[in-house]
């Protein structure tokens, strides 16, 4: 297993790209109930302000640095060299990979719309991928009846990779909760979904390595983001500023 680094109260995996879609794919084949976290700045704050989600960021097999300002505070703290790995890279390529290696997959989350636009592009670009299945589930909490026909429906298939969007907490929440009842890596991608689909672009390599993915996802939608960016932004700015303040004056161990 790759190793990790504390960001703030956070655990981060640390390693190359190539590491990163290898452990996976590996994990997956020896059928490895686990669960890969793609941590940005949204979830470390998440981490830090409920100790449950901490503890749930904790016991993943990867958190995989998502985020620019997560790769970047890994070196800060650390003195790695630790490029960013984002879920809306490491999807396409897991696919690739999985299809040179005969794993299959399953897309769950979303909508039927992404879903079918996904599966077109990924049979398209990879012939001999294996697609295990797809599958959409309401956009409301599950009754236990149903949580189980859906664990059932996805063991039934056996898929090696399990992608889940359903947004950030849930879908890490989602996970958890089925580590030991779902025979597959799964893999919490979120917003790769729409992006991959072709249905969202992406915003171009030079705004990304400035860090403005954030500002982007803010214009598309303001009404829906404007409070969590505000709060979580503003709050890992504090957070990180604080622990380099620590560590400066020797006392690295500091409550954020």
């Amino acid at each position: 297993m790759l190793p990790k680094r504390l960001v703030l109260d956070s655990w981060i995996s640390t390693g190359t790209f190539a590491e990163f879609v290898g452990t996976i794919l590996d994990m997956g084949a020896a059928r490895t109930s686990a669960y890969v976290c793609c941590a940005n700045v949204h979830m470390l704050v998440e981490a830090h302000q409920h100790p449950d989600f901490r503890r749930l960021l904790d016991e993943a097999s990867l958190v995989v640095p998502d985020g620019s300002p997560v790769a970047a505070a890994v070196g800060w703290f650390h003195g790695l060299r630790q490029s960013r790995v984002a879920g809306m890279d490491l999807l396409p390529a897991l696919l690739a990979e999985a299809a040179r290696r005969e794993q299959s997959v399953y897309f769950y989350g979303t909508t039927d719309e992404v879903l079918t636009a996904m599966v077109a592009r990924a049979r398209h670009e990879h012939p001999g991928l294996r697609i295990a299945g797809a599958y959409s589930p309401p956009f409301r909490e599950l009754t236990p009846e149903e949580d189980a026909a859906e664990t059932a429906a996805i063991n039934a298939a056996d898929p090696d990779l399990l992608f889940v969007a359903l947004g950030c907490p849930r879908q890490e929440r989602w996970m958890a909760e089925h580590r030991g009842r779902i025979r597959s890596c799964m893999l919490g991608v979120g917003q790769a979904f729409p992006v991959y689909a072709g249905l969202e672009p992406r915003l171009p390599l030079w705004a990304r390595k400035l860090w403005l993915e954030w500002a982007y996802r803010l214009w598309l939608e303001p009404r829906r983001l404007w409070r969590r960016y505000l709060h979580t932004n503003t709050r890992f700015v504090y957070l990180i500023s604080r622990r380099a303040l620590a560590y400066r004056v020797g006392r690295p161990h500091i409550p954020a």
